[in-house]
């Protein structure tokens, strides 16, 4: 079972820190139904009940709700929608609620909608409870939620191999932080990091050892370190004459994203490709750079193997 989000380590309750996370275009879906009398159905629909225009009504009603969600529910983020529509389905002793909700940030609206759904119907319910007693509201569920993590679901994961690359680190100077976020990081998602080993800067190592996990069926290698403009710092001047195609996507990705937290990013050197039939991407030696790294490549890479065998993505 998945740890609560909303729960820290000693259980206390606490708001899920989203400042890292990439903001992208997300979609939530849902859905709820309030029955009621046929004759409360012609009542509506002939707006003749005394309260006015019910669905008009109950609709602006959802939409304010959805915008007002992080007031009613203690850990919502606050959220700037970009669009809300709410539609309805009328039936002979029913009506069936669905709302859809936009929006780009860095966290999903699946409460934004589940909320405009639940007032909505609460709103029908308050205009027309005084000629029907038995309306009853019930199945408000998420149909769709699209964007964030959970639009790039794959089962598949690739063998990991991570490199570490620095003089201070290789001479037990220094400890490996970098190494161990990328391995870690990848380790929790369910990829076996079996290869992992610390290089000097400008190690001669560096190619062969990529060609021989390559060899051996890593399908991902990251190195850390050695892309800076020092003299020793030669990763990218090693590999990049190797790489049988680029992959300037994943490199533009990062680049971004570093750039969204620390405008000193842009000073910063990176590389992808591919070597042989392995996938390898070169990234900056600092922590910071890895836990930007897991946080744009997980899960969105693990597509590219998808790609590699000629399937769809």
């Amino acid at each position: 079972m998945e740890e609560l989000s909303h729960l820290d380590e000693e259980g206390n309750v606490k708001m899920v820190d989203v400042t890292n996370k990439t903001s992208n275009n997300r979609i939530a879906k849902a859905e709820g139904k309030i029955t009621m009398l046929p004759e409360t159905i012609i009542a509506i629909q002939s707006s003749s009940l005394p309260k006015g225009n019910v669905l008009t009504t109950a609709k602006i009603a959802g939409i304010l709700a959805a915008k007002k969600t992080s007031d009613l529910i203690p850990m919502c983020h606050q959220l700037n929608l970009s669009n809300i529509d709410i539609v309805f389905k009328i039936e002979s002793k029913a009506i069936t609620i669905s709302s859809e909700v936009k929006v780009k940030e860095s966290t999903g609206v699946e409460m934004e909608a589940l909320t405009a759904v639940s007032i909505t119907a609460l709103t029908i319910y308050d205009m027309c409870k005084a000629i029907d007693k038995s309306m009853s509201i019930g199945e408000i569920k998420l149909i769709e939620k699209v964007g964030g993590k959970t639009d790039h679901l794959t089962d598949y994961r690739p063998s990991i191999g991570v490199i570490t690359i620095s003089d201070s680190i290789s001479k037990s100077e220094a400890k490996d932080i970098s190494g161990l976020i990328l391995a870690d990081g990848f380790k929790e998602v369910g990829c076996n990091v079996d290869h992992q080993c610390i290089l000097p800067d400008g190690s001669k190592e560096l190619l062969s050892t990529i060609k021989l996990w390559s060899n051996e069926g890593v399908e991902l290698i990251i190195s850390t370190g050695g892309t800076g403009l020092g003299p020793r710092d030669l990763t990218i001047e090693t590999l990049e004459k190797h790489f049988n195609s680029n992959l300037p996507g994943i490199e533009q990705a990062l680049h971004a994203y570093g750039r969204s937290k620390v405008k000193t990013s842009i000073l910063s050197r990176l590389k992808a490709g591919l070597i042989d039939k392995t996938i390898v991407i070169c990234i900056p030696g600092s922590p910071s750079a890895a836990k930007d790294a897991l946080n744009v490549l997980i899960p969105t890479i693990f597509h590219l193997f998808h790609m590699m065998k000629g399937e769809k993505h």
